[in-house]
C-alpha cells in the first residue's frame, strides 16, 4: 500500500508560487471569502459524500459566511474553528474524508491565518486526488494531479482578486 500523505504538492510548484504571489496582493477578508467559498465548492462535497448526512462542516462554513459579512464576531467564530479542525483529526483511517476536512478546516481558519489561504490547497489536493484516483497511485500520478489541481485553483483566486487592494496581508512565509 502506497504511504497516503496528509498533503500533496509543493512549494516549488510554478502554481503554487504563483498563487503566494497573488495571495500577497489581497486581504484578510478577500482572501477569507475566496477560500472559504472555493473550500465549499470543491471540498465540502468531498467530505459529505464519503460521510453522508454529516453536516457539521457546512454549517460551520455558514457560520465563517456569516462573520465574513459582519452578522457573527470572531469570538462566536473561533470555536468552530477548533471545530472544524477536531472534525478533521477525528476523520483519522479516511483518507479522502481526513483530508477534505482538513482542507475546509484550514481555509475557514484563513479569516484569523491569511497563510492558511495557501495552507487550505494542499490538503485539497489530497482530498481530490484521493477522492478521484483512489490511494494506491504512485506519487508522481499525485503530483501531476495536484499540480492540475492547483492551476484551477490559482485561476479561481485570481478571479475572485481585487486590483489594487488597499490592505494586503502582510505573511511571512515559512516555507
Amino acid at each position: 500500500m502506497a504511504k497516503i500523505r496528509k498533503m500533496l504538492g509543493s512549494v516549488d510548484n510554478l502554481y503554487i508560487i504563483s498563487l503566494m504571489r497573488v495571495i500577497e496582493t489581497q486581504s484578510k477578508a478577500t482572501l477569507g471569502n475566496w477560500a472559504v467559498s472555493c473550500a465549499e465548492e470543491k471540498f465540502l462535497p468531498i467530505y459529505e459524500t464519503v460521510c453522508p448526512g454529516e453536516q457539521r462542516l457546512r454549517e460551520i462554513t455558514e457560520k465563517v459566511q456569516e462573520y465574513l459579512k459582519g452578522t457573527l464576531k470572531l469570538k462566536e467564530v473561533k470555536p468552530l474553528l477548533r471545530e472544524a479542525s477536531q472534525i478533521a483529526k477525528d476523520a483519522e483511517g479516511q483518507p479522502v474524508a481526513q483530508a477534505a476536512a482538513r482542507a475546509v478546516a484550514t481555509a475557514c481558519g484563513t479569516i484569523q491565518t491569511p497563510s492558511n489561504a495557501l495552507g487550505f490547497v494542499f490538503y485539497g489536493a489530497a482530498a481530490m486526488a484521493y477522492s478521484e484516483l483512489g490511494t494506491e497511485e504512485k506519487p508522481e500520478v499525485y503530483d501531476t494531479f495536484a499540480s492540475e489541481v492547483f492551476q484551477q485553483i490559482l485561476e479561481s483566486l485570481q478571479q475572485a482578486a481585487v486590483p489594487e487592494e488597499e490592505n494586503p496581508v502582510k505573511i511571512n512565509w515559512n516555507c
